[in-house]
């Protein structure tokens, strides 16, 4: 009887530590993680806002020469800007 009591006692308490280390970690993460909206701070409401898309531009990389003096050309990347609100005071 002893040793059960013990095992299930045991149990207990690494069920306990189990589920609290999972919710300690899940409000950790849930804090961490970025926001999917676009958020600014109010001055008074006195300011217009809009939402700017977001758009692609493309970006000149130039010509580079490694430590044994080879050059390596030039190249176009396009580069993602996100959606993000501007507002304007008055």
């Amino acid at each position: 009887m002893t040793q059960a009591l013990k095992r299930v006692f045991a149990l207990g308490a690494a069920t306990a530590a189990l589920v609290g280390g999972v919710a300690f970690s899940s409000v950790g993460v849930a804090e961490a993680a970025p926001a999917h909206s676009v958020v600014t701070a109010t001055h008074g409401g006195k300011q217009k806002c809009h939402i700017v898309k977001g758009y692609w531009t493309k970006t000149w990389h130039k010509a580079t020469r490694d430590r044994h003096s080879k050059v390596h050309p030039g190249y176009w990347t396009k580069t993602w800007h996100p959606a993000r609100k501007v507002c304007e005071r008055r």
